[in-house]
């Protein structure tokens, strides 16, 4: 049976590879972003634009587009990243980055709590620069601040939605080659796509709540 999956900043990226391959396997996609693309398009997802994730209006347009429709996995995928060192930085870009990375998918999770029925999935899409045990290089103070603040919210969610019966997973995809890291990386996105839905597919309530690169290895907080 075709599972139903929701797919945050879904029209590009690591959101796109992941709806992709969604709709390849089968499953019903609800592709959630502010303006859709071509590609998105070119699916036959249920593509929900003009969703500002940083807004209870925004978030609210997705919610009523949803009414009860129950939600098999939910990918809280969208995100921004800004480069901010020491000597240049930019407060008003640590927060921008706070609020899209960090308080959007905890508004989200929350505003989707009535579609998560028991045996359902939430996925937040973090980073390994969230870490504060593997950072060696220090910079980006907005970045890491902000995926190290959604690990936080991770760890909470696990606990608060396991007597509801829903699993969450903590996901680093690797360094993935896309607009938003300038085309840097080792990895592009349908590899880190495929990756991702195999954890995914794998987690269970007893793993729920874990920081994992999407190649399976356990991450340090």
């Amino acid at each position: 049976m075709a599972k139903k999956t929701l797919v945050t900043g879904a029209n590009r990226g690591i959101g796109l590879a992941l709806c992709q391959l969604l709709r390849q396997r089968g499953d019903e996609v609800v592709a959630v972003c502010r303006t859709s693309s071509p590609e998105l398009d070119r699916l036959g997802a249920d593509v929900v634009t003009g969703v500002d994730v940083t807004s209870d209006e925004g978030v609210a347009r997705l919610t009523r587009h949803l009414g009860k429709k129950p939600l098999d996995l939910v990918i809280l995928n969208a995100g921004i990243l800004r480069d901010s060192g020491l000597d240049d930085l930019d407060l008003g870009d640590v927060s921008e980055q706070l609020a899209v990375n960090a308080v959007a998918p905890l508004r989200l999770a929350h505003a989707l709590l009535p579609n998560l029925h028991r045996g359902a999935k939430l996925a937040l899409i973090t980073s390994r620069m969230g870490s504060i045990g593997d950072n060696g290089s220090g910079g980006y103070y907005g970045y890491r601040m902000s995926k190290a603040a959604l690990n936080a919210a991770g760890m909470s969610l696990a606990i608060d939605l396991k007597p509801r019966g829903v699993a969450v997973s903590i996901l680093h995809p690797g360094p993935v080659r896309t607009g938003m890291t300038g085309g840097h990386g080792t990895v592009d996105p349908p590899d880190a796509a495929r990756n991702l839905l195999a954890r995914l597919d794998e987690l269970t309530l007893e793993t729920s709540g874990q920081f994992r690169h999407a190649n399976g290895e356990q991450l340090p907080w």
